[in-house]
């Protein structure tokens, strides 16, 4: 230790003895790093170079004239946006007005893109309804930048046109349920579009217009027939199913010949019918396939949830809090039937 000590300390006496040395060992110093530089004209400094020269700006009034890698006011400007971030550090907590709940910004995104014609006013007016206490200008500043012109406002969006109808249509198709013996069943769903909910299901191995016609007039008892029905074009759809269907004050509305796309709700529960239960049992007989599409009605309507309805099930279910007891509850295929089943578990 004494010996490096020494050894720097006869070096610097030897330095200063010798001024004129270092004045060109400065100047070959500068002629490399000017060699540098045009093979690099850009250098990428780290974090560490430029506190270096932070550090020596403060420490040394002649900093500016040795500069080479970087300008002067480079270096100024390092200092600035260090003074900005220290500043917006030190006034962080507590200083300025407090942020908006990200759920209020949502909110208030969703109200205009769903009314389009509603401007900051309807909307603060709805949010001091709901509870809020947002002020008008908030309402305006975290309202939809890219919205319509007035004139375009007031005319409805597909999806919305769309929706505003869905209370008033339902879809009805046919379906293959083979069985144990290779013989062909023919199952018939009607669908409610609102909710998504399967409002019938029938199974029957020789379905004519008449058992169609019976199947219709028990999916809509009374006055529950919606504006609209939706169908493909098969032959099962003969002139009395259409006569009853009219009878019920229905417009009928079949789709396009080879366009199975037109009718997607019904098409996508008979995928459901299938992913679900069908490609998990085989089916004994009619009875069985009865026994099975009812249970199932019973299970989609009550529990399976969907993406399209927020995850809620077609008939809405409550959450199950940790407060109405730890309960888990699945469906099962268990004897050729669906069954929902109930496992507690303990608390302990």
């Amino acid at each position: 230790m004494l010996d490096a000590i020494r050894a720097l300390l006869g070096a610097l006496f030897a330095a200063l003895a010798r001024p004129g040395e270092l004045v060109l060992e400065n100047i070959v110093l500068r002629q490399q790093v000017a060699v540098l530089l045009r093979r690099t004209p850009h250098p990428r400094l780290r974090p560490g170079d430029r506190r270096f020269w932070l550090l020596l700006r403060l420490l040394w009034s002649r900093w500016a004239e040795v500069l080479v890698l970087v300008r002067p006011e480079t270096v100024v400007r390092w200092h600035r946006a260090g003074f900005r971030w220290w500043w917006r550090w030190k006034s962080a907590p507590g200083v300025g007005r407090p942020p908006e709940e990200a759920r209020l910004c949502a909110l208030i995104v969703k109200l205009a893109n769903d009314n389009p014609t509603w401007g900051a006013p309807r909307i603060h007016g709805e949010l001091l309804k709901l509870g809020f206490a947002v002020a008008q200008s908030t309402v305006s500043k975290y309202l939809p930048r890219k919205r319509r012109p007035p004139d375009e406002a007031v005319r409805q969006r597909w999806r919305t046109f769309l929706t505003n109808h869905l209370p008033q249509a339902a879809g009805i198709d046919f379906f293959l349920v083979p069985t144990l013996t290779f013989r062909l069943l023919y199952g018939f769903v009607v669908l409610s579009h609102d909710r998504r909910r399967i409002l019938h299901l029938a199974v029957t191995e020789h379905p004519t217009g008449e058992w169609t016609k019976r199947q219709l007039l028990e999916a809509f008892p009374w006055d529950s027939a919606p504006r609209f029905l939706h169908r493909d074009r098969d032959s099962i759809y003969d002139s009395e199913v259409r006569a009853a269907v009219k009878a019920l004050g229905i417009d009928d509305v079949p789709s396009a010949p080879r366009s199975p796309w037109q009718n997607p709700y019904a098409e996508r529960v008979i995928g459901s019918i299938r992913f679900d239960m069908l490609d998990h049992v085989i089916v004994l007989n009619e009875g069985h396939a009865r026994r099975l599409l009812r249970a199932y009605k019973v299970y989609y309507n009550g529990s399976r949830n969907h993406l399209s309805l927020g995850k809620d099930p077609p008939i809405h279910r409550a959450v199950q809090g940790p407060e109405c007891g730890a309960q888990i509850v699945a469906p099962l295929i268990s004897a050729g039937c669906i069954t929902a089943t109930s496992a507690a578990r303990s608390r302990g």
